[in-house]
Parts: structure tokens; C-alpha cells; sequence
């Protein structure tokens, strides 16, 4: 059982390695690239652009049971 898990972490390892290396390799060409501001000001509307949906979605959430009650008895009240 304690090899198994040894292979596993160092599988592991050697494939975070290597998508690190993959990744800092896409960085390093993309910061030599002439119009890299541009992309960079794309990628940014595109991200705000995703993350609006997504707070709205997850955010903007319903008033509590209890505070919808609340104010019905309010409302009651000052109606009589």
C-alpha cells in the first residue's frame, strides 16, 4: 500500500511539472508577442464578461423565509 501511494504522488508530481512547464512555455510566447496588451485588455473583457453570469447566478440570493414573514406581519399591522 505505501508504494502504491508513492507511485502515486510522484506521478502526480511529474504531471504538475510538466504542465507547468507547458504552461510557462505558452506564457513566455504570448509576453513576446507584439499586440500582447491587446490581448491581454481581450482576455480581461472576456473574463468580466463570464464572471457577470456567474455572480448573478450565485450572488443574488432569495430573502430568508423568515424575513419574508416578517414583513407580512408588518404590512398587517400597519394596515389596521
Amino acid at each position: 500500500m505505501d508504494g502504491q501511494a508513492v507511485l502515486l504522488i510522484a506521478g502526480l508530481t511529474d504531471l504538475a511539472v510538466s504542465t507547468l512547464g507547458s504552461a510557462l512555455g505558452t506564457v513566455r510566447g504570448l509576453l513576446r508577442r507584439s499586440d500582447a496588451a491587446e490581448l491581454a485588455a481581450e482576455a480581461e473583457r472576456d473574463l468580466t464578461a463570464r464572471g457577470r453570469p456567474v455572480l448573478d447566478r450565485y450572488v443574488a440570493l432569495p430573502p430568508a423565509h423568515l424575513e419574508i414573514l416578517a414583513r407580512r406581519a408588518l404590512d398587517r399591522q400597519a394596515g389596521r
